[in-house]
């Protein structure tokens, strides 16, 4: 996809510039457990406390080791944001006996419906820029009520959310709970700048990779090109407001912040 300029609104620009708000460091790009991609704790992310909330790629790319190290960190709860049809163990994928994942509650909550044809036509095989998470959202933004209600549902312990990449899907539910809960736009879009980045780093040690992997030239480019638009989608987002016309009550939301940030009002943005 060619990447199209976009002129930034004084908003935007403060998303992109991180001016006015301290902006935490991503988590590690490195395994957080073995075998995890693009995986990392979003506690430090504004307000989030570590160990609540956490996004990576693909479970399946997970040794039995990693889980247990999930496990013991915390874990209890994972939000598989995939079609149907993309779940499920590759031949590259490390052997997983079922009983490690038995004792972890595994939600298979899609984003989308691929037979929406019109959908398809925008965006492709599957979502891979922040420039049509507004039209995700607005055509089914009753999958987003579900997702969140699972989060504020989930037994005590951490929460997983992922995609295959753990990049789009997963950028874009992220993005839309740590808007909820007050976290800065410049954050969010730190945050979803090292998920490109680390997906682009799996790929360059693949053989066959899912994607091209661009070059630094290329990835420099393509950031600023979605950096611009994810900041633009959020400028223009009020997730309370979205989430409540979805159907997610006021108390459903104070419970959010409380799982994701503790007791207390709503940070207020800079």
């Amino acid at each position: 996809m060619e990447a199209t300029p976009v002129s930034p609104s004084p908003a935007v620009a403060q998303a992109l510039s991180g001016a006015a708000a301290p902006i935490a460091t991503p988590g590690p790009r490195g395994p957080l457990w073995e075998g995890a991609v693009n995986a990392r704790d979003l506690g430090g992310t504004g307000t989030v406390v570590p160990g609540c909330l956490y996004r990576m790629g693909r479970h399946e790319w997970l040794t039995a080791t990693g889980w247990d190290q999930a496990w013991d960190q915390g874990v209890r709860t994972v939000i598989d944001l995939r079609n149907p049809f993309e779940l499920g163990r590759r031949q590259a994928d490390p052997v997983v006996e079922p009983g490690v994942l038995e004792r972890f509650s595994v939600l298979n909550l899609p984003t989308e419906d691929r037979s929406n044809e019109e959908f398809l036509a925008l965006t492709g095989p599957y979502l891979s820029t922040p420039e049509h998470y507004r039209e995700n959202l607005d055509r089914w933004p009753a999958k987003f009520a579900e997702i969140v209600r699972a989060v504020i549902s989930a037994p005590p312990g951490g929460v997983v959310i992922h995609c295959a990449a753990g990049r789009d899907r997963t950028g874009m539910v992220v993005a839309l709970l740590l808007d909820a809960v007050g976290v800065p736009h410049a954050a969010i879009v730190e945050d979803y700048a090292a998920a490109v980045r680390a997906i682009n780093d799996r790929y360059r040690t693949q053989e066959v990779p899912h994607e091209r992997p661009r070059s630094d030239e290329e990835l420099d480019a393509w950031l600023a090109h979605t950096r611009a638009h994810l900041a633009e989608f959020l400028a223009a987002l009020d997730a309370g407001r979205f989430l409540a016309h979805a159907g997610v009550s006021d108390r459903d939301l104070r419970l959010l912040r409380e799982r994701l940030t503790g007791p207390g009002p709503v940070p207020r943005r800079p």
